[in-house]
């Protein structure tokens, strides 16, 4: 029997869906969601298996222009998409025009690999709407296959997957089949938090937040877990931590189900915050955290 393994990677502007898509690919929750833009930071990738397939997605963050070191490392790891792709899915959602970065939009128009555009939030869209778009993309990027989306209500979701897994080329897998994800069960503790943070507080502080987990203990029944929220200032902190902790304590109990469900187990969750003053624009720091890895 043949096999099929290959790199999908997912690209597109800021919000577009595409943590969405990949979480349903997948089945599991391994990128957080949010309204906000710049929710994923990092490359992630998905593993999905079938007898006769390996899927391995990748999803990146939005792009857009830097306007500090740390947004400068997120596009570091969305130029590394185009690197070692065997297909690219390219997402835009209904009403959008352009790519925010001309580098990038000239990079997927002259891909030499397969590209799938997917129009995404045809949910909030007319039959009228949604021809003019698929008119419109269609002569922007001539190289792409176009499908229309909904990534959040599940429509031609699996149309798409299973065209990706035809784009695929014939190879053994590349991880082994019972593997999710190439991240550790730190990471997605840290961004379980820093996905409350994003929901729960309002202009820069979900910005200025990193979470590193420092313990992370596995017992039969129970995972003990001691993470700290990281911020840049003094009135940060205090914003983060709430009257009488009262914001800090919701964002635990929240942070704290969704790990029950992601774990399978009981977790004992203690949350710290502290001032790490200008840590974006720290090389060392963003190193620490998983960024600047050239």
């Amino acid at each position: 029997m043949n096999h099929k393994a290959g790199f999908v990677n997912i690209i597109g502007n800021p919000n577009v869906g595409k943590s969405t898509l990949m979480n349903a690919f997948v089945g599991e929750k391994l990128s957080i969601i949010t309204s906000k833009a710049q929710t994923t930071r990092h490359r992630i990738l998905g593993i999905v298996n079938g007898d006769d397939f390996q899927v391995i997605l990748s999803d990146t963050p939005g792009i857009i222009k830097p306007a500090y070191e740390l947004q400068s490392s997120m596009m570091d790891f969305v130029k590394s998409a185009f690197e070692d792709a065997d297909v690219l899915v390219y997402m835009v959602e209904i009403g959008e025009t352009e790519l925010k970065d001309e580098a990038f939009f000239n990079k997927i128009t002259t891909a030499k690999i397969p590209v799938l555009l997917l129009l995404n939030k045809i949910d909030k869209s007319d039959q009228e709407q949604l021809e003019a778009q698929v008119g419109l993309w269609s002569r922007k990027v001539p190289n792409a296959e176009i499908f229309p989306i909904s990534a959040l209500e599940g429509f031609n979701v699996s149309e798409v997957f299973n065209r990706i897994i035809e784009l695929l080329p014939d190879s053994p897998p590349f991880y082994p089949k019972d593997q999710l994800t190439d991240k550790p069960e730190r990471f997605f503790i840290n961004e379980t938090i820093r996905e409350k943070i994003l929901m729960h507080y309002k202009k820069e502080i979900p910005y200025a937040v990193e979470v590193d987990t420092e313990e992370f203990f596995e017992e039969e029944q129970i995972i003990r877990v001691r993470s700290v929220i990281m911020v840049e200032r003094e009135t940060q902190k205090g914003i983060i931590i709430g009257h009488k902790g009262a914001a800090l304590k919701r964002v635990g109990v929240e942070a704290r189900k969704d790990l029950e469900k992601f774990f399978g187990k009981q977790i004992h969750l203690e949350l710290y915050v502290k001032v790490n003053k200008n840590w974006r624009s720290n090389s060392q720091q963003l190193r620490r955290f998983g960024y600047n890895q050239k």
